[in-house]
């Protein structure tokens, strides 16, 4: 309540329709009769009918009703969205057949047009691609489990064989044979050092680096790496891959350096499309998980954005550790808080 703490603040946070202050005060219309949050989106009142209100309770004993539009006798209607997002997620995880659009919308009591957008705002995907990717895990369970992979395409909600087939690369990663069998004949060259930050575990498979973890312990690094790929072949104590561990280190101990090798990325495309703006960040810069929201394209996306984050196994060559909390304190970091701070006063030298 600090910063709405005297009425020309208030009048400021509804001329300015602040969101930050919704749950903070409610104001009211007496030309109107109404009560609002100071985020409603009607036409602007004048000041000389505005009131204040430390609650909704108290506007509505003062004799105002709640606004159509804001519905401040409601929950906040970021919180209504998340809901109805939600509850369509389930039915689209439940269903034997991915439901369309329009049996989403009727589903869920809005219409189909801001169904889908409200779903990409939240979620940063659209509804079909959601429903593809439950549809691959779908797969991806009934490979490990069912007699054949007919049985799991079928299984999965695929009426076509063809069709299976055309999209499997992009909904296992590799020919469905090979899925069903762990990724088991796939190589992965790794190597372990150490950098200042501690033991540093560097993995490549052809199509570029897929993991670089970092660890106190270096037998975690690799019982982490056997986990991510645990019928693949890992190999390592190759000479020469050692050139490509001494590479990443020098990225790590020199971020501005940059690293020019190819990256094999392994993700939702949400978390592909969060990790490609990261890269784009340069060495010194800090974003909140908000700003990497907006960046990302999903305004309202930042726990989405951050759960990207988290989900990211190429440390420092895929920057998450530049992104910090609203008011620039550090957050959480998948390698230790304390390793964010070093990489971040490392850059900030480097510049």
């Amino acid at each position: 309540m600090d910063n709405y703490g005297s009425d020309a603040a208030r009048w400021n946070a509804v001329q300015q329709r602040d969101a930050g202050a919704d749950g903070e005060f409610w104001y009211s219309v007496s030309s109107t009769g109404v009560y609002c949050r100071p985020s409603c989106a009607a036409r602007p009142a004048l000041r000389k009918n505005v009131a204040f209100h430390a609650s909704r309770e108290a506007a509505e004993q003062a004799g105002f009703r709640p606004c159509l539009r804001c519905k401040p006798d409601q929950p906040p209607l970021a919180e209504r969205q998340a809901a109805i997002v939600a509850q369509a997620c389930r039915l689209i995880d439940e269903a034997e057949e991915s439901p369309d659009l329009d049996q989403l919308a009727a589903a869920v009591g809005v219409s189909r047009f801001y169904f889908h957008r409200m779903f990409k705002a939240v979620t940063g995907i659209t509804p079909k691609a959601y429903a593809n990717a439950a549809r691959a895990r779908r797969v991806q369970a009934g490979l490990a489990g069912q007699a054949s992979v007919t049985e799991a395409m079928y299984a999965a909600g695929f009426n076509s064989s063809g069709r299976f087939y055309a999209q499997s690369p992009a909904v296992l990663g590799m020919k469905p044979s090979a899925f069903r069998a762990g990724g088991a004949g796939e190589q992965i060259r790794f190597a372990i050092a150490e950098c200042s930050l501690g033991p540093i575990l560097v993995a490549s498979t052809a199509q570029g680096i897929c993991a670089i973890l970092i660890d106190d312990d270096p037998d975690f690094l690799v019982r982490d790496l056997q986990d991510r790929f645990p019928k693949a072949e890992l190999i390592g104590a190759e000479p020469e891959y050692e050139q490509v561990v001494s590479r990443v280190v020098g990225m790590v101990e020199q971020p501005s350096v940059g690293l020019d090798l190819p990256l094999d990325v392994r993700g939702t495309a949400f978390q592909q499309r969060v990790w490609q703006v990261l890269r784009a960040i340069p060495p010194g810069r800090r974003v909140s998980y908000a700003e990497l929201a907006q960046l990302a394209g999903v305004p309202r996306g930042a726990r989405a954005v951050a759960s990207a984050c988290a989900a990211n196994s190429i440390a420092v060559a895929i920057p998450c550790h530049r992104v910090v909390r609203n008011d620039g304190a550090l957050s959480g970091y998948r390698w230790g808080v304390d390793r964010k701070a070093e990489l971040l006063n490392r850059e900030a030298v480097s510049e």
